[in-house]
């Protein structure tokens, strides 16, 4: 038996770093100025990169500097993002626009009750015409999957993210098919008191680099929300912020940036104390500490330096940590939650510098 990908009728592009050719939602054709860099010209520097990234989505998303900085320093940190939130807040149009500006594909799945596995990763179908089996991609080749109220669906089908999220391949019928590269999941939830839905497992969870919340916006930018254009629209128009060979360097930009023992200290010494805390059951993991250092790394180069400071370890650490806590019974009402608990935590650790001496606590 051989697999052929299955012929395709809708457009289609190549993956922007390789993996399987699979029908795709491109981005759509540039209509304004193409920035320097993006046609071939001199690259810029990952920092100017990274701020036209967030320029161009908080163009079209009303969110926060922060928020939008920290998704997609998780994008070029190789991460993937959960983003838990209400509906109508504009989930689906920072996916999106994450796709759009990065000039990448993209494909959303809404996550139901009787979603399956093979809706997610692709079967093996029989071709009539070859008469064998042939291997039908599903909608997880891609760059950038929306994975949208993830929490929806059976236990059976949201695992059939995992091998994707970790390995960046799936298995159908013990064949093995590598993804395209980049690939990020951005997968959305509703909150666990909305109806229909169940909790992640923790160990689901600890597969996102990041959790957010856009939250409500401020009144004026509901009101301009309001009185502009429609953001499907403007989001579809969205053009893209820098080149694939931008977004290549930027990346390893991202993974070259340095991190001294001090700064390797402070992070440790926050993670253990996480699993010392008086109201966490299971506290920061290994992996947990090194999501922490990936992300540092990306603040880093976002604010224009090579090397890793604690401020950027306590800009991402509520983000990176607080999803993979879990909390005592009682106490993630009585006391705030993870998120208030990663806050303690980043107030009450001392930084220490590079010869072992107590600098500062966190203001």
């Amino acid at each position: 038996m051989t697999v052929h990908p299955q012929p395709q009728t809708g457009p289609r592009r190549e993956p922007v770093f390789g993996g399987p050719e699979v029908e795709a939602t491109p981005p759509p054709s540039p209509t304004a100025p193409v920035p320097p860099g993006v046609d071939g010209h001199a690259t810029r520097p990952p920092e100017v990169l990274f701020a036209s990234i967030v320029s161009s989505v908080r163009s079209v998303l009303f969110a926060g500097e922060s928020t939008v900085s920290l998704a997609v320093g998780c994008f070029v940190a190789g991460g993937h993002l959960l983003v838990e939130d209400f509906p109508g807040l504009g989930k689906t149009t920072l996916a999106k626009a994450l796709a759009y500006a990065f000039g990448l594909d993209f494909h959303r799945v809404q996550f139901t009750a009787d979603l399956l596995p093979a809706d997610i990763t692709g079967a093996m179908v029989f071709d009539a015409d070859r008469r064998e089996p042939t291997f039908r991609p599903g909608p997880v080749f891609t760059n950038v999957l929306m994975a949208d109220e993830l929490n929806r669906a059976s236990p059976r089908a949201q695992s059939a993210l995992l091998e994707a999220m970790e390995e960046r391949q799936v298995t159908v019928d013990g064949r093995s098919f590598p993804l395209p590269k980049p690939f990020m999941v951005v997968a959305t939830q509703n909150p666990y008191d909305a109806a229909g839905t169940s909790p992640l497992p923790h160990g689901q969870r600890d597969r996102f680099l990041l959790r957010l919340s856009l939250g409500y916006p401020t009144r004026d930018d509901e009101d301009a929300l309001v009185a502009g254009e429609d953001p499907a629209v403007l989001v579809s128009a969205l053009t893209p912020a820098l080149s694939h060979a931008e977004l290549r360097g930027l990346m390893d930009a991202v993974a070259k940036v340095h991190v001294s023992p001090s700064a390797r200290v402070y992070l440790l010494d926050l993670i253990r104390a996480t699993r010392t805390h008086r109201s966490v059951s299971v506290g920061a993991s290994p992996r947990a500490a090194m999501s922490v250092v990936r992300m540092a790394r990306a603040m880093a180069v976002a604010n224009g330096r090579n090397y890793v400071n604690p401020e950027d370890i306590q800009a991402v650490a509520g983000p990176a940590l607080a999803h993979r806590l879990l909390l005592h019974p009682g106490t993630e009402f009585a006391e705030g939650g993870a998120e208030s608990v990663v806050a303690e935590l980043v107030h009450l650790v001392p930084v220490t510098l590079g010869d072992g001496a107590s600098a500062y606590r966190a203001p």
